[in-house]
C-alpha cells in the first residue's frame, strides 16, 4: 500500500471551535497560534481597518462577525481587548443572555484575574485568565516568539489544568498566578518593559544631542549586557557607573550637561534629567541596602542630586 492508500490522520482530539474577540496585535496572534494546533477558528471581531487586514493576513478564510455571533457559535471565546474595556464586554454579553453554559471564556489582560468574568461564570461558564508575558507586534514573527513564553494562568481549581493546557497548546509556559497577585504582576510587568522603553529612547535622544551619530548603535551593546547580566547574576553584580562607585562628583557633571542639552529643535531634555535624577536616587538607595555604598557616600551622592523634584522646578 502506497502513502496515497493510507487514510487521512484522524483529527486531534479535545479540538474546539474558538472564537477571537478582537483582531488586535494578542488575539489575532493567538487565535493563529490555536488553529495551527487544528482548533477551529469559527469567527473573528475586527472594527478598524487595521485590525480586519491582521485578520485577513494571521486568520485567512476566517469570517469577521459581530460580537454576539461570535459567541453563539463558539466552544472557546478569546477574549483580547483593552483592560478597561473587558468589564463592560462581559457585563454586556451576560445582559443580553449570550453566554452559554460550559462555554470556556479567556481573556489575556495581565491586571485581571476571573472576578472581571463573574457575569459569564454565573451564566455557567468556565472562566479563565491567561496572559502571556511578552510584547505583541502583530506579525506572524510573534508565533515564535510564543514558543517558551511564560503565561500566568488563573482559575477556579477545578479549570487550572483547562488553562494551563490551552497555555501549552499555544507554546508557552504555563505557571499558576493567584487572583489577588494579578495587579502586582503586571505592574511589575509594564514598569520593567514598557518603562524600560522610555529609559532607552531618553538615553538616544541625549546621545543624539550630544552629537553621537548613531545613538542606537552606541548603546546596543552596552544595555544587551546590562540586561542580561541583571536578569542572570542579579543587580548587585551587574551595576556599574558611578553609584556603584560612590562617585558624586560624576553625578554632578552628568546632570550639569544633560541640563545643557538640546535637541535639534533647541528644546531642553527636562524628562532626561528628571528621569536620571529619580533612578540615580533609587539606585543609590538600593546599592546602600545592598551594603555597596556606606552612609557618607549616599549622602554625598543625594546632596548632588538635588532635592525630589529639583529638575522640575
Amino acid at each position: 500500500m502506497s502513502i496515497l492508500d493510507d487514510p487521512a490522520p484522524a483529527p486531534r482530539p479535545g479540538r474546539l471551535g474558538v472564537g477571537i474577540i478582537s483582531a488586535g496585535r494578542v488575539g489575532a496572534v493567538l487565535g493563529s497560534a490555536l488553529r495551527a494546533v487544528e482548533h477551529q477558528v469559527v469567527g473573528v471581531h475586527a472594527v478598524s481597518e487595521a485590525s480586519r487586514e491582521r485578520a485577513e493576513m494571521l486568520l485567512p478564510g476566517v469570517p469577521v462577525l459581530e460580537v454576539e455571533e461570535i459567541v453563539r457559535r463558539a466552544e472557546l471565546v478569546l477574549l483580547a481587548v483593552p483592560d478597561d474595556a473587558l468589564a463592560g464586554l462581559v457585563q454586556g454579553l451576560a445582559d443580553l443572555g449570550a453566554w452559554q453554559m460550559g462555554q470556556i471564556v479567556v481573556h489575556t489582560c495581565g491586571a485581571h484575574g476571573i472576578g472581571v468574568l463573574a457575569p459569564a461564570q454565573a451564566m455557567g461558564a468556565i472562566p479563565i485568565a491567561l496572559h502571556p508575558a511578552m510584547t505583541f507586534s502583530g506579525w506572524s514573527t510573534d508565533l515564535a516568539r510564543l514558543t517558551g513564553c511564560p503565561m500566568a494562568v488563573t482559575a477556579p481549581a477545578a479549570f487550572l489544568p483547562v488553562g494551563q493546557a490551552l497555555a501549552v497548546e499555544l507554546g508557552g509556559e504555563p505557571f499558576v498566578l493567584d487572583e489577588a497577585a494579578r495587579p502586582a504582576y503586571h505592574a511589575a510587568l509594564a514598569h520593567g518593559a514598557n518603562h524600560l522603553v522610555t529609559l532607552v529612547d531618553q538615553a538616544v535622544r541625549a546621545l543624539a544631542a550630544a552629537g553621537v551619530a548613531d545613538p542606537e548603535a552606541t548603546l546596543q551593546p552596552l544595555l544587551t549586557t546590562a540586561l542580561d547580566r541583571t536578569l542572570h547574576e542579579g543587580a548587585e553584580h551587574a551595576l556599574t557607573g558611578p553609584v556603584a562607585r560612590g562617585d558624586a562628583g560624576t553625578l554632578t557633571r552628568h546632570l550639569a550637561a544633560l541640563d545643557a542639552l538640546r535637541d535639534e529643535e533647541g528644546r531642553s531634555l527636562e524628562d532626561v534629567v528628571a528621569t536620571y535624577r529619580a533612578l540615580a536616587r533609587a539606585t543609590v538607595q538600593r546599592r546602600l541596602s545592598a551594603g555597596g555604598l556606606s552612609e557618607e557616600q549616599a549622602a554625598r551622592m543625594r546632596e548632588a542630586l538635588g532635592p525630589d523634584g529639583a529638575a522640575l522646578a
